[in-house]
């Protein structure tokens, strides 16, 4: 049985409202998630919905505790199944975030690094800057799998964040489609966590 998640591109676009983050998650055109973070919330619980309406919840990014430097969120159904596990390498990002893609055991699957030392300090710059929100930068992450290319999450350039999920070189298809998207999401709306 075919599903929305059978793809291995897709579009994510964030939109710009007050106090939420939403994001809309699409693959050759049709529609696959609808994604709401609250701004500021003390522990983070990112929901992925069906469509707009909110009434069918997919799956969700929950965070493990409230503070750390490594962050660590779980991936999970409705009902509590894990999906997997979305780990920030601390060391590693303190100069190009790196992070770890793990299956439900926690086994790592993939690694998602900045593509580019230099954009990832520009970025680190502007984060500095109060309101620099609005200044495109560069966002692009390598995603691996050892010595094997799994795909690319690219930020295409203009005012609105809008990016790219291609995970065309994972043709074992290793790591969860659902998973690859909440690692999309926290990509954007977790790393100044």
């Amino acid at each position: 049985m075919s599903t929305v998640f059978d793809s291995d591109v897709f579009e994510v676009e964030q939109l710009l409202r007050p106090m939420v983050n939403i994001y809309k998650i699409s693959s050759r055109g049709l529609p696959v998630a609808f994604v709401r973070q609250k701004r500021m919330a003390v522990k983070e619980d990112i929901r992925f919905f069906a469509d707009e309406s909110e009434a069918q919840e997919l799956f969700r990014i929950k965070a493990r505790s409230l503070m750390e430097f490594g962050g660590r969120y779980d991936v999970i159904t409705p009902a509590g199944e894990k999906i997997g596990v979305l780990g920030k390498v601390f060391g590693k990002s303190l100069l190009r975030s790196t992070w770890s893609v793990m299956d439900a055991n926690e086994q790592q699957l993939a690694i998602a690094t900045e593509r580019s030392q230099f954009w990832a300090l520009a970025r680190r710059l502007t984060d500095l800057i109060p309101y620099a929100d609005f200044i495109p930068i560069v966002f692009h992450f390598r995603i691996d799998r050892g010595d094997q290319h799994l795909g690319d999450f690219t930020r295409t350039l203009g005012l609105r964040d809008r990016y790219t999920l291609d995970l065309s070189g994972d043709t074992d298809r290793t790591v969860d489609r659902q998973l690859a998207i909440a690692l999309a999401i926290a990509l954007d709306a977790l790393q100044s966590r």
